[in-house]
């Protein structure tokens, strides 16, 4: 059984080769370890093979693993990527660094009025539903101009950029499509005066492909943390 430092240095050396297809710095894209379901001392492990940026998709948990790695805060850097309740606004504000899964006008203004006055601006990326499934989250297409329009606006948010979860699909050709209808999204969005730097897409299976479409950052879990129970 490999070690998660060793299967860190194995997503960064499939990362360094897609960036170097894609003929882009490696330094361009950051890898977000997805440590949903994993206990807090496999987190410190991560942190100890140099990786300090982690990705959570339920509150409570995060909450708690933040609670338990409180000697690490000022190193660690705390990413919702799951989805956000109206009930759940305060705590996130106050407690993570990113947010990934806005996809509501009224979450990013709840966050906006929760974000504490003492920290600073809290990352948001906008949720895009790219391959228009009923049953996933996310802004369409065509409502995504107004609600970043208005997000960009809020005090205490810093609207980055955009992050979708495309359909699983076989084939470099088939994965990179709905990537490239993303940073085709944001690129309309820049545009029009946004100031936006941040493509949250790709994960384990497809990362070579949201890279090769521009991802920034990248959200790997089962490659780093093996397959969840």
């Amino acid at each position: 059984m490999t070690s998660i430092a060793e299967n860190l240095q194995r997503v960064r050396a499939r990362l360094a080769s897609a960036c170097n297809d894609a003929g882009r710095d490696a330094a361009s894209v950051q890898l977000l370890a997805v440590s949903k379901t994993c206990p807090a001392d496999v987190v410190r492990q991560a942190h100890a093979a140099g990786q300090n940026a982690f990705g959570e998709n339920y509150v409570q948990e995060a909450l708690d693993k933040l609670a338990e790695l409180a000697d690490l805060r000022g190193r660690l850097e705390w990413h919702l990527i799951g989805p956000l309740q109206s009930n759940k606004t305060r705590v996130v504000a106050e407690s993570f660094d990113w947010v990934h899964s806005v996809d509501r006008l009224k979450i990013a203004e709840r966050l906006s009025a929760q974000r504490p006055a003492g920290l600073p601006a809290l990352n948001i990326c906008l949720q895009v539903n790219v391959s228009g499934e009923a049953s996933k989250s996310g802004v369409t297409l065509e409502a995504l101009p107004e609600l970043a329009t208005a997000v960009a606006c809020l005090p205490g948010l810093r609207l980055r950029g955009l992050m979708a979860i495309p359909e699983p699909a076989d084939g470099l050709a088939a994965q990179r499509a709905p990537h490239r209808t993303l940073a085709q999204a944001m690129a309309g969005l820049c545009a029009q005066g946004l100031a936006l730097d941040t493509l949250s897409m790709g994960m384990s299976a497809d990362l070579e492909a949201a890279v090769l479409e521009g991802a920034t950052l990248v959200r790997v879990g089962t490659a780093i943390f093996g397959t969840r129970a």
